[in-house]
């Protein structure tokens, strides 16, 4: 369909508002006529425009019109509604709605399109980047530079310039050769030359006509560049078929070089569509299984309880200090290695349980000069929490963090690798695509599982530009047009020329086409990727299904599906995080008080171990293996760790055999008493270092023991030797040997080492990175669009001009004699002035006040603006003016 039929008057459809003559002629008319809803709305989706509030609806325009704001705006729009934007884009400025209609139906029935175009107008319309009525449809001017064709960056549909456009600047002899070529008279000025192949191109009899007369090789060169890019190159002798197309405008020269498809030709082509495939419709998510809520729950509760864990594990590691912090910030690539085979995980894996920790606070570099890694204070806290709040705490951090595990190991701008806990790893959107990866995970039914790839369709529907500027290439080559003897069906698409907000050109280029790269939407793929992997590790999903108590997390319902747009809110994060406990605590595995010993020197826990217990075994013992059972081994340098602690033989016995469930094997009797009777023999102070010992028979096997030659020990006297190195290394080396001293004070006593951990000073979590201002609340919303309103009022109030008119900036101008007897007669009468204002900072305002008194070089009264008594200084007051209507 051309153009031409696409201008018809046509019927709006049912239910949709007429449009007016009186339709409003600015986008600040159409705001005013909002009403306090209407502006609640655009702010609620526009946040940005509300840094700071708008003085008055004039200055909401202006900002609603910035390009930094429009760009945010069209960033956070659904793929159709982004088509109907495109679509105006390369429409007539004013379009009325059927030419729009048209646009996506090609004057065919298509009841989904039809259906669905009005509320994507509407959404437009409310974020004030379309105004008008129906009859006079406008994009904003910035959205539409954004989106409109240019010859560096074709239009998204792939539609190119008008011919008028495409024309402009070509002498007026070529114009009248191509007119007579297309079978057009002559004219006598460029402008009816142009209005002339205009009005063919847009007549589909006429058109019809002229491209049954073309050669089929030219037909073929059109349907390459019909669904764009329009663009072309052509060789310095074109082939015939191309010369055909070149002589009658149907391809028009915009360089030496190269040729452009005009718009109203495409269209003609198209059937009249501006874009190949509507989307109207979001995809819908596929269940790949369903399973009972139960076995989901169950699943889930596993991997919380395995997940809080592995946060205990990984930090008790770190007890006494962890890794050193790199120079530039972050944990070294080994100590991620030894992190990773430590906890029996892959080093992605090892990356997300680190940061998950840092993330929730319980995790944190010391600050000293030797910087290292340590638990947090807060981590004490956390520890004497019952499991499933400890599990809420983690989930809840892991939602609302904006540090992204998953870009551990990749480089940054400048080639950098980015390391665990380092810079450079936050990314604002990752909450906003974790709630929306688990909102449309809560739109299934209870127990079933989402297929990936759909659900990752869904998200690109939703945000199809998310992030920055599709990546687009100035210099990348147009189509190119075949060289004499050569076949005209071997046009080369263009590679690199895809528009700011590519949403579907790049998938719409024909058989030659490939898109641009898309880093933005490549990245928030990937955050969604990342937050399923997460989700499942964290036993926020099980089996890939959301889980009853991630339910309760998000605040929503949970024995039916959420709706298509579900958003948590309700209650306060706190409130739902204990419910969430609660519903998880049933699940969790209960902790047992006993373990079994076994004759190997090892001891199985049948589960989780009452704090307590698990604390005094994990000294005496080291874990061997870990499971739904774990397993613990003695060793000589373990119960040495627990004699250290301050116990003795009989205290060992006593603890084994409270706990065990089954006797005491003898070798593991034996093992105690025998280190026992060896511990604190030595004994080792500070001199620089000393060993002191009753047998001197003992000393002297020391100092013959070739392997302690680096220890540079001598006899200071029979029981006592001296070493040149610190107590801690001698204590060591001696050990290394075989043998069990003791450390003791400067009193002569046994320094008794405690299982206390090195922490860091009180640490808060990491701040999340916000993306963009914070969506404001319902009191906020209703006090700007006041403090809007009022401040429109007072700038377009009809006022009386002063005697001397003479405005600065806007503001009115008067003498501090007429201020003040200005002021003083509306003190007297009770009316309202308008004020120029000029507060301490410098800044300017104009006012509507009801003055009630003037004393002291002050006007007190009430601010019809800011809708409450204030006092204003006399000399500050630029000028005053009377209103010519008094209602305020």
């Amino acid at each position: 369909m051309g153009i031409g039929e696409l201008d018809r008057e046509a019927h709006v459809p049912e239910g949709r508002p007429k449009g007016t003559a009186a339709g409003p002629r600015t986008l600040a008319e159409a705001l005013r006529a909002r009403g306090d809803d209407g502006l609640a709305a655009l702010l609620r989706a526009r946040p940005d425009l509300l840094g700071p509030v708008p003085n008055d609806l004039t200055q909401l325009a202006t900002r609603a019109g910035t390009r930094a704001s429009v760009v945010r705006a069209l960033e956070r729009l659904d793929r159709f509604s982004l088509q109907v934007a495109e679509a105006l884009a390369v429409a007539p400025d004013p379009a009325p709605y059927p030419v729009l209609l048209d646009l996506f139906t090609g004057g065919r029935e298509e009841p989904e399109t039809e259906a669905a175009l009005p509320g994507a107008v509407a959404l437009l319309r409310e974020q004030a980047l379309v105004w008008g009525e129906d009859d006079r449809l406008r994009l904003v001017r910035t959205a539409r530079e954004l989106l409109a064709p240019s010859p560096q960056h074709p239009s998204p549909t792939g539609l190119g310039p008008t011919v008028a456009e495409a024309t402009a600047g070509m002498s007026p002899g070529r114009l009248q050769e191509i007119v007579a070529a297309a079978g057009l008279p002559s004219t006598h000025d460029p402008v009816s030359a142009v209005a002339a192949l205009t009005g063919l191109f847009t007549d589909r009899e006429r058109m019809g006509a002229l491209l049954d007369t073309a050669p089929p090789e030219a037909l073929a060169v059109l349907d390459r560049l019909v669904w764009g890019p329009p663009y072309g190159e052509v060789t310095a002798r074109p082939t015939a078929p191309v010369g055909w197309l070149r002589d009658r405008g149907l391809l028009l020269p915009v360089s030496p070089r190269t040729m452009v498809l005009p718009r109203e030709v495409a269209l003609h082509l198209r059937g009249g569509r501006a874009h190949r495939a509507p989307e109207p419709r979001a995809p819908e998510v596929g269940v790949v299984r369903a399973y009972r809520p139960q076995v989901v729950d169950s699943a889930a509760a596993g991997q919380a309880y395995a997940a809080v864990a592995t946060v205990e594990e990984l930090l008790k590691s770190w007890d006494h200090g962890g890794p050193a912090v790199l120079r530039a910030g972050g944990l070294a690539v080994r100590d991620l290695k030894r992190t990773a085979a430590a906890l029996d995980v892959p080093e992605p894996v090892a990356a997300f349980w680190l940061e998950l920790a840092y993330g929730a606070g319980l995790l944190a570099s010391d600050g000293e000069a030797d910087e290292r890694y340590a638990p947090t204070p807060a981590y004490d806290d956390w520890l004497d929490q019952p499991p499933a709040e400890r599990w809420a705490r983690l989930a809840g951090a892991w939602l609302k963090a904006t540090r992204t595990p998953g870009l551990v190991g990749g480089q940054d701008a400048k080639g950098r690798t980015l390391s665990a806990l380092g810079p450079d790893l936050d990314r604002a959107a990752a909450p906003e695509v974790r709630h929306r990866v688990l909102a449309l995970l809560a739109t299934l039914p209870p127990g079933a599982a989402a297929d990936p790839e759909t659900l990752l369709a869904r998200l690109r529907w939703e945000r199809p530009t998310r992030g920055t500027t599709t990546a687009r290439s100035t210099s990348a080559p147009a189509a190119s047009v075949p060289a004499p003897g050569t076949d005209a069906g071997t046009t080369r698409a263009e590679t690199g020329a895809a528009g700011p907000w590519a949403s579907e050109a790049g998938a719409a280029r024909g058989t030659g086409g490939t898109s641009a790269p898309r880093p933005a939407a490549d990245l928030r793929e990937r955050l969604a990727r990342w937050a399923l992997r997460d989700a499942e590790l964290l036993g926020i999903t099980g089996r890939g299904a959301l889980s009853t108590a991630a339910r309760a997390l998000l605040n929503l319902p949970l024995d039916a599906p959420a709706g298509p747009a579900a958003e948590g809110g309700g209650v306060e994060p706190e409130v739902a995080a204990e419910r969430a406990a609660e519903l998880l605590e049933p699940l969790l595995p209960r902790p047992v008080d006993h373990v079994l010993l076994q004759a190997d020197l090892t001891a199985v826990a049948p589960g989780p171990l009452l704090r307590p217990l698990a604390d005094a075994l994990a000294v005496l013992a080291d874990v061997e293996s870990k499971g739904g059972a774990t397993v613990y081994r003695f060793t000589p340098g373990s119960v040495r760790r627990a004699l250290d602690t301050g116990r003795s033989a009989s205290d060992l016995h006593a603890f084994l055999a409270a706990h065990a469930r089954t006797p005491v094997p003898q070798p593991l009797a034996y093992l105690i008493d025998d280190v026992a009777r060896k511990h604190g023999h030595l004994r080792i102070g500070a001199a620089s270092a000393y060993v002191r010992c009753d047998d001197d028979a003992l000393l002297g096997e020391i100092l013959a023991d070739r392997r302690s030659a680096p220890l540079r020990l001598r006899r200071l006297a029979p029981t006592v030797l001296a070493a040149q190195t610190d107590p801690s290394s001698l204590l060591d080396g001696l050990r290394s040997m075989g043998y069990a001293p003791a450390a003791e004070s400067a009193e002569g006593d046994v320094m008794i080492s405690r299982a206390a951990a090195h922490r860091t000073p009180p640490r808060t979590p990491p701040a999340p990175v916000p993306d963009g201002p914070p969506a404001p609340d319902a009191t906020l919303l209703k006090a700007a669009v006041h403090a809007i309103r009022a401040g429109d009022h007072a700038a377009t109030a009809v006022r009386k001009e002063p005697a001397v008119p003479v405005t600065t900036g806007g503001l009115p101008r008067t003498s501090a004699a007429e201020t003040l007897a200005t002021v003083q007669a509306a003190v007297m009468t009770g009316s309202a002035v308008w004020i120029g204002y000029v507060n301490a900072e410098g800044a300017a305002s104009q006012r509507v006040i009801a003055p009630v008194r003037v004393e002291g070089g002050f006007v007190t009264g009430y601010d019809h603006t800011a809708d409450e008594v204030r006092t204003y200084p006399l000399h500050r007051i630029t000028g005053v003016a009377e209103l010519a209507d008094e209602e305020v």
